[in-house]
């Protein structure tokens, strides 16, 4: 049987910068296909060192086997803060306002690709099953390819696929599509995201596309693309709900909102995730409903990302100011309508406040596909379940159709879902629940796992 060979720029090492974390979710899931195949999961420690040396160091836990390489500061600021970070997140997520071009970062970027291509080479067997992740790696396989591997290689990413008048701002866009070409199956979060990459394909680069079967050709090379929309670990969130920690979070949550409703975001710290335009829409409903301002409480769990990144200090600045806005305006001796929360929490904790919070609110400009609003469903009383406000602009909204599906761009159109979710009466909650946990718990995270590792092993 075919070992596979997993690579990615995260890694789940702990101390790792940027690292996974706790194994759920897609950790998790990598994890369990590594166990089940046998094979190595590699990619950059999360330290940074004088120079890069491509030295791998090898670490094995609970029978899966790591390889991570240092980096050096120079090729951290050029390939993960800049290229990565400052020219690709930002376009990806339509956000050409923000996106940098500089050559410099461009070169960093493709060096540290030929640098992984390297190190990877010498822990690859030829009939190893590659499986590259995101968009930090998108030119890897053709790397590997210029090594003289043979292998089966597929790429993922998890991020949006911008539409192509978007993505020929990009110096040198061809190019890189080129590169992704030589992957034997790419994979997509959502349909649009596919049908974006290959309307590119056809129309910028002449190849012939099958939009049925996803096959493109281009100068003689076969790639299959198709959408894999990715899913949590049902079983694992199930099992944490159900810890002490998780009840302890809940009963925090229930216990300092005094009878009022909880409505929670949870997200990174990030400009995609529309952070300060939600906080507007709040304000927007507090504005309209002078007399619910004692009704809600809004739990903004935001951990920081990227924090060498200028455009994440500003929206961080941003969203502290807005908050602080709306607390001053609506604040109570015995009342804080909004609570900014700076920091993580563990998966169970997240079960527990996700559980006692009546609403859920998931509202980012863009999102490849956007796990919170599932963990949030996933997290519910079946009984007494909660109401998922969710963007129209998240991959999930393709699947989850029964949330309260709105323009985040709108702080009206938000803060009338509010209104909405406040008011559905028990009945219509668990209407909606019933629909949204079926597709939730059947088409988890280790059904995409399988789904796309048996297209990479089987796709002629």
């Amino acid at each position: 049987m075919s070992r596979l060979v997993i690579i990615s720029n995260r890694v789940a090492v702990a101390k790792a910068r940027g690292a996974a974390g706790a194994q759920g979710g897609l950790a998790g899931a990598l994890n369990s296909a590594l166990k089940k195949y046998g094979g190595i999961w590699f990619g950059w420690s999360g330290e940074e060192a004088e120079e890069t040396t491509g030295h791998i160091q090898l670490h094995t836990n609970d029978g899966v086997t790591t390889a991570t390489i240092d980096l050096s500061t120079n090729d951290v600021e050029e390939y993960y803060n800049g290229y990565a970070n400052s020219t690709l997140w930002p376009l990806f997520h339509y956000r050409i306002d923000l996106t940098e071009y500089e050559n410099e970062t461009g070169r960093g970027y493709e060096r540290v690709n030929e640098t992984f291509a390297k190190s990877v080479s010498l822990l690859t067997e030829p009939d190893d099953l590659i499986w590259v992740h995101d968009y930090h790696l998108l030119p890897l396989g053709e790397r590997l390819r210029a090594r003289g591997h043979k292998n089966r290689i597929g790429f993922f990413l998890h991020t949006p696929w911008p539409p192509a008048r978007l993505f020929v701002s990009l110096p040198y866009h061809e190019r890189l599509v080129r590169t992704m070409l030589e992957y034997d199956v790419i994979g997509f979060q959502t349909e649009e995201w596919l049908g974006s990459f290959q309307h590119y394909c056809a129309k910028e680069l002449g190849a012939e596309v099958d939009e049925v079967t996803g096959k493109i050709t281009f100068e003689g090379r076969v790639t299959h693309a198709r959408a894999y929309p990715i899913g949590v670990d049902w079983d694992h969130i199930q099992a944490q709900g159900e810890t002490p920690e998780a009840r302890q979070a809940a009963q925090r949550m229930l216990s300092s909102t005094r009878h009022r409703t909880a409505m929670i975001g949870v997200d990174r710290l990030d400009y995609s995730k529309g952070l300060p335009e939600r906080i507007d829409g709040i304000s927007r409903f507090f504005d309209q409903n002078p007399d619910r301002a004692r009704d809600l409480v809004f739990v903004q769990i935001a951990p920081p990302s990227r924090e060498d990144v200028d455009s994440y200090q500003k929206i961080r600045a941003e969203l502290e100011q807005k908050t602080g806005q709306i607390n001053g305006a609506w604040s109570e001796v015995d009342i804080v309508p909004i609570r900014y929360v700076n920091k993580g929490h563990s998966l169970a904790e997240l079960c527990g406040f996700y559980r006692a919070s009546k609403i859920g609110l998931v509202t980012p400009l863009r999102d490849g596909m956007n796990l919170v609003a599932k963990e949030y469903i996933a997290a519910q009383d079946p009984d007494d379940p909660g109401v998922l406000i969710l963007s129209q602009f998240a991959g999930a909204a393709h699947q989850l159709t029964e949330a309260l599906l709105v323009n985040p761009h709108s702080p009206d159109n938000l803060a009338h879902a509010i209104a909405e979710a406040l008011d559905m009466p028990l009945s219509e909650r668990k209407r909606r629940y019933d629909i949204l946990v079926r597709t939730v718990r059947n088409d988890d995270i280790h059904g995409w796992t399988q789904n796309f590792v048996s297209d990479l092993k089987h796709i002629p």
